[in-house]
């Protein structure tokens, strides 16, 4: 079977809520992840995510910040979340598909970290690096279980190659690209040997963006992407990744959200 799992940061999905029905129609995800919901869990509008065919709704939210939610026209056998840094912050949830074979995904929201990248002086910026460690720590400790079926998705708040920002040189002392950031990231990604579907089907030397600022007037034109949200999936799935796509045109849309959503297509 093909399994199309998407991602998406929303920045509010009471907010966008029009948005997430577009994208659900158009590319009809068997799963979509969303990010910074900014709202408690009673108050995620659930009605409208059944109303367009997605029954099961995992949701950890928090109000007026963060939060993830994760919907699917599969059932789930199990949904946990980590409070990881113990700050209180929903940031995580993981959901099992029930599929032959399982099959966990983890949907974060890493902390973006402020302007200021030295942990010293910016506890944002402690507490994103201190997040992304403990990540790691977590996924080392599963690394002997090669038959672990995962895919982790989300924004990761990281764009850590060259060409995932429009300028590797003017950007290496911006947060989200730093070479402490990108140096714990990598940690992370050796932890479990994990995949990254992206980079999969666009080689290292090309661009490949899915977050463009509100600051920039035109952003379309000025092009100053950065690659913030990833999809990525651990060694038992490496083979499974068909298709690959960012959805640069949902920048677009009316009230749009920042990060483009990023769709992934595996079979199983």
């Amino acid at each position: 079977m093909n399994l199309k799992i998407a991602t998406w940061n929303i920045n509010s999905v009471r907010l966008r809520i029009n948005l997430v029905e577009k994208l659900l129609k158009e590319e009809k995800p068997d799963v979509l992840c969303l990010q910074e919901i900014k709202c408690v869990n009673d108050a995620f509008p659930m009605k409208d995510i059944k109303k367009a065919g997605y029954e099961h709704v995992a949701v950890h939210g928090q109000k007026g910040y963060h939060g993830v939610a994760t919907l699917s026209k599969i059932p789930f056998k199990k949904i946990e979340s980590r409070d990881f840094c113990e700050k209180g912050d929903c940031r995580h949830i993981a959901t099992d598909l029930d599929l032959p074979g399982g099959l966990r995904i983890h949907n974060f929201y890493v902390p973006a970290g402020g302007d200021e990248p030295d942990p010293e002086i910016n506890v944002k910026f402690a507490h994103k690096l201190d997040f992304i460690r403990e990540m790691t720590s977590i996924f080392g400790k599963h690394r002997t279980k090669s038959k672990n079926r995962m895919v982790l998705v989300g924004d990761l708040n990281i764009a850590p190659l060259e060409h995932d920002v429009w300028s590797h040189k003017q950007l290496l002392k911006v947060v989200s690209h730093t070479p402490v950031e990108v140096d714990l990231m990598n940690e992370l990604y050796a932890s479990h040997d994990w995949v990254d579907v992206m980079r999969r089907f666009v080689p290292e030397t090309e661009k490949l963006y899915s977050w463009w600022s509100y600051r920039a007037k035109d952003w379309e034109a000025a092009d100053r992407g950065r690659r913030l949200d990833h999809i990525w999936v651990t060694p038992a799935l490496s083979e499974a990744p068909v298709a690959m796509k960012v959805r640069k045109d949902a920048r677009g849309w009316e009230r749009a959200s920042d990060h483009a959503p990023v769709i992934a297509t595996l079979r199983l």
